[in-house]
């Protein structure tokens, strides 16, 4: 099985569209020889990340949590502050929760890969 390289230019598409494609590309769901039980996907390189349009109203309401265990260890960040810090990150959350929940997920991700 050949994996082939697949670059995208995230400027100017909205977050959950290029998510849904990025994750189809990720499982090989685009492929003749797809099966849900093996890893056949392919490498997807995104650009121009800083770049993606989200709603505004969306930026101010979306969290992201999480926690670490012990008491009064949630910590929260907003859409719109992790979009200026990191916003590859934003993308890899989109990507990741779309992906299936088995153990070909951890596989599957490693190869999404940003450029600025």
């Amino acid at each position: 099985m050949e994996r082939k390289k697949h670059t995208i230019d995230a400027s100017g598409k909205a977050l959950g569209r290029l998510a849904v494609e990025i994750s189809v590309l990720l499982r090989g769901k685009n492929r003749p020889d797809f099966e849900p039980h093996l890893d056949n996907g392919d490498f997807v390189i995104v650009k121009n990340i800083n770049k993606i349009k989200i709603i505004p109203q969306r930026q101010e309401t979306k969290i992201y949590r999480h926690h670490s265990g012990y008491l009064g260890g949630l910590k929260e960040i907003s859409l719109k502050n992790l979009f200026t810090k990191k916003p590859s990150k934003v993308l890899w959350f989109a990507v990741y929760g779309m992906l299936p929940k088995t153990r070909l997920r951890a596989k599957q991700i490693r190869r999404l890969k940003f450029e600025k």
